[in-house]
């Protein structure tokens, strides 16, 4: 066991910040307030376009609910980092939004790799605690992959594990990065994991793990997945390795049809990414982070500097998002309507953007889309 005197006084805090989750996770329920209805009968919703590709994407998403007459009206908000007492901080503005409304959608953002840059993707979920991760990887009639019947859900711890942040130089050459779980986090997630398979219909939960090499940290997670289960008798109870896992699916995705997996932070980020791919690829798969005050909603492809501004963008990835955010608000005939006219665009392959097969630009795409709503 390490002790916190070894670490630098910013790997402290961030132990400390992780270790005060503790209280603030004992009284939080599982998920945030489900969005809040004006007087106007609308939901304000926080809108952060994003960077590169994101504002032409957000802006084919808004287009389609205005076609949809979705009761929402967007509150964009900027989320480009600022200096605030010596720190890099997401300005006061965003933050007063997304606490606000309780529920966001957030397009691509882009952050440099290296020099000491914090990803802002993980600034956001620190920020508000959004403590899981909720991806489906769902099979798209129609659009033909090497699989046609993936139906998965994985659901990733979002707030500790190995990206903690806490790490620091031992000596000149070697680096010590601590990989932090905690009790009450694992058993957070893994509550909000079996909720989400009661409330879908979804029988079946594994937890993912290592935890025949890291038997404390692993093994932590996974006692918390065990007595959550207890509490859920109608739901099927398993675990599995990472790496079997990992070969399993690719071999063969149809076992882990209709089920949830829970699994840590890094490992929900590889194995999300790696089924992503047995339905196409994060163009074609939505993405929620669910916390106790705020949940948001992102695309998690990246923001494609290189074609943004050229109308070649495929919305679809931050579309299905933000249906997941519709279902989440209670939307559902909204969300229905919505997934129908884009799911049987994508399977007529008419006009579909380059990356699906087709040629159409990001604006054919959606006024495709639009059309089917129409009729």
């Amino acid at each position: 066991m390490f002790s916190s005197k070894s670490l630098t006084s910013a790997a402290r805090g961030a132990l400390r910040s992780q270790q005060s989750l503790r209280t603030y996770a004992s009284a939080a329920p599982t998920a945030a307030f489900a969005g809040k209805k004006g007087a106007n009968g609308k939901y304000a919703v926080t809108l952060i376009p994003g960077d590169g590709i994101g504002p032409e994407i957000s802006q084919s998403v808004k287009d389609i609910y205005t076609a949809a007459n979705v009761p929402i009206e967007w509150e964009e908000v900027d989320v480009t980092p600022i200096l605030k007492g010596g720190k890099t901080v997401i300005p006061d503005a965003a933050i007063t939004s997304v606490k606000k409304n309780t529920v966001a959608l957030k397009g691509p953002l882009a952050t440099p790799i290296g020099k000491g840059h914090v990803s802002l993707n993980l600034t956001l979920r620190r920020t508000f605690n959004l403590f899981a991760n909720v991806r489906p990887c769902v099979s798209i009639q129609g659009f033909k992959t090497p699989y046609d019947d993936v139906n998965t859900v994985l659901i990733r711890e979002n707030t500790e594990g190995e990206y903690s942040g806490i790490e620091h130089e031992v000596v000149d050459g070697v680096v010590q990065s601590i990989k932090l779980i905690t009790w009450d986090a694992s058993e957070r997630v893994a509550r909000y994991a079996f909720n989400y398979a009661q409330s879908t219909g979804r029988n079946r939960v594994t937890a993912v793990h290592k935890a025949n090499i890291m038997k404390m940290s692993d093994g932590m997670f996974l006692s918390a997945c065990r007595q959550v289960s207890k509490d859920f008798p109608g739901i099927t109870y398993d675990e599995d390795l990472l790496d079997r896992v990992c070969l399993q699916v690719v071999q063969n995705p149809r076992p882990y049809s209709d089920r949830v997996m829970v699994m840590p932070n890094l490992y929900g980020d590889i194995l999300s990414d790696m089924c992503a791919g047995l339905i196409g690829g994060l163009g074609l798969t939505p993405s929620g982070n669910i916390g106790r005050d705020a949940s948001i909603f992102e695309a998690v492809h990246g923001s494609a500097p290189d074609i943004a501004g050229k109308g070649l963008a495929n919305p679809t990835a931050l579309l299905l998002s933000s249906l997941m955010m519709l279902r989440h608000m209670n939307l559902n005939d909204y969300a229905a309507n919505i997934e129908k006219a884009a799911l049987s665009t994508i399977a007529e392959g008419k006009s579909i953007t380059g990356d699906l097969g087709g040629k159409a630009s990001t604006k054919e795409y959606t006024n495709a889309i639009i059309e089917k709503l129409r009729k």
